[in-house]
């Protein structure tokens, strides 16, 4: 019986690492876009449609519970894990890390879909989006601002999937990143609004620290709710400590 733990972040590579040092068989399933992860276990890229699909992939590979530990934002994959888990008769387990929080100096602004997002920042001339792909509704409406005049900068990890506006800048780079870098880069672009997800954890968390420090206003994309999990966790040793109890418990 196996576990598979979906991943894509660094908390979900540690709880990999841990698990299998453990003795839980367990398969690490990654899209690969970016990069793959030198791990012990089994890992698999690319998605599930190569094998026809989550469901199958789960009864051809004697699977018996999913750990999600995806990006909080990748919301497709955790709905298709808590329905195929479903489907299949199995538990799913989710290890969601903690949004980040504001402190009494920052200045944030936090909106529930881009619509409301960009209408908020119509009025900005040097926007830094450090949000991911921007989907092509995203860029049409940042166009508008752009023939204003705005000037924006967009930072991704992979190359940008849909056409940008002309006046907008794309920096490709990988974190994680130092609060002096991030400062350097709102200084120079004279960056006067940032716009991100409330992504939580550690890797990108210096661009709130160098916004904080020069009073730059952020600018969040709340998160996605999500079907209920079987369990949930959001702290990475009471996760670990729980799923290998399952599996040294019940067998399962």
């Amino acid at each position: 019986m196996t576990l598979l733990l979906l991943g894509g972040t660094g908390e979900a590579k540690q709880l990999a690492s841990a698990l299998h040092g453990l003795g839980v068989p367990l398969i690490y399933s990654i899209a690969g876009l970016v990069r793959t992860p030198a791990l012990d276990c089994e890992v698999v890229t690319g998605g599930f449609r190569q094998f026809g699909g989550l469901d199958v992939f789960i009864k051809a590979h004697n699977i018996s519970a999913i750990l999600d530990a995806t990006h909080p934002y990748a919301h497709k994959m955790s709905q298709q894990a808590t329905l195929s888990a479903k489907n299949m008769g199995i538990p799913c387990w989710r290890f969601n890390r903690a949004p980040w929080q504001p402190q009494a100096d920052d200045n944030w602004h936090e909106y529930a879909n881009w619509q409301a997002l960009l209408s908020a920042i119509g009025t900005k001339k040097s926007v830094f989006l450090s949000a991911g792909q921007l989907p092509p509704a995203v860029c049409e409406g940042l166009s508008a601002y752009a023939k204003d005049g705005q000037r924006q900068l967009l930072r991704t990890a992979l190359n940008p999937t849909t056409n940008l506006p002309k006046n907008m800048t794309w920096v490709k780079a990988i974190g994680p990143f130092s609060q002096q870098a991030e400062t350097d880069l709102l200084r120079v672009h004279k960056i006067d609004c940032l716009v991100s997800k409330n992504s939580g954890g550690a890797a990108t968390w210096q661009k709130i620290l160098a916004a904080r420090a020069l009073n730059v206003p952020v600018y969040l994309l709340q998160r996605p709710l999500l079907a209920p999990a079987t369990e949930e966790f959001n702290e990475l040793k009471s996760c670990e400590d729980y799923v290998a109890h399952c599996f040294k418990k019940t067998n399962i």
